[in-house]
């Protein structure tokens, strides 16, 4: 199977070695994986700031740049719901509803695709699994509180297997961390203090590690942490299942 790594715009200026981190999960389970050097930002930010021609052009080139592969894999559940979910209402159009079909959450595509077994190394804390508006609203990766269609959670199907791990129980699992993307940067205030919420969540719950499927939720979680005083470790899950790194 020929796999195209499609990486998220924070992962590629903020946080490489998420990027890695999927490179060697990808490579592990035996995939050929190939990184497109022409890819771009999928458009997701343009498109909830009302630039949607704008958006129109990145999706495009997007579907042309990842022409040919059988999967298109990302680190990021907020992106690969933007490639699934809106290119086809965005482009119309056969190669768009192609492509669309053919993208995958990283963890979905090992979990649901290839089959591949939980790791097994050592990962003896306890965790929060942050569980992004995205992958539960759009990809349908879990089960939201309000209810509706649900599927299973691949983030924590393959966590599971760690040796030592423990899940904390929060209060609000699926509440937004308040980032949203250009939200953010539009409602600063509102935005941190939905993400104080949550690390308030998960500190009651004595979680020593917060993880999830996407990189932005948790960027803006570690910064408010490390703001904040919060003493809790920000990883993303393919750093997690990858393991140590030699």
């Amino acid at each position: 199977m020929r796999v195209g790594l499609f990486v998220p715009c924070h992962v590629d200026q903020l946080w490489p070695e998420v990027g890695f981190a999927a490179l060697a999960l990808l490579e592990r389970a035996g995939v050929e994986v190939e990184f497109p050097a022409a890819q771009t930002c999928c458009g997701q930010a343009l498109l909830s700031a009302g630039g949607r021609s704008e958006a129109c052009a990145l999706a495009a080139r997007c579907v042309r740049v990842f022409d040919g592969y059988d999967a298109v894999v990302a680190p990021s559940a907020s992106c690969i719901a933007m490639l699934r979910v809106h290119y086809p209402e965005l482009l119309g159009g056969a190669d768009a509803e192609a492509l669309a079909a053919r993208s995958y959450e990283l963890c979905e595509f090992l979990h649901g695709v290839l089959r591949v077994p939980p790791p097994t190394h050592a990962f003896p804390h306890r965790v929060a699994l942050h569980a992004g508006c995205h992958a539960l609203r759009e990809l349908r990766l879990g089960h939201p509180s309000e209810g509706g269609p649900a599927g299973e959670d691949p983030v924590r199907a393959l966590l599971a297997g760690l040796g030592g791990i423990e899940f904390v129980s929060l209060t609000r699992p699926d509440e937004c961390c308040g980032f949203g993307g250009v939200f953010s940067t539009v409602e600063p205030e509102v935005s941190c203090r939905m993400g104080l919420d949550r690390l308030d969540d998960q500190r009651a719950a004595r979680a020593e590690v917060v993880t999830s499927s996407d990189p932005s939720c948790l960027l803006h979680l570690a910064a408010l942490a490390r703001r904040n005083a919060r003493d809790m470790q920000i990883l993303h899950v393919a750093q997690i299942l990858a393991g140590p790194r030699t």
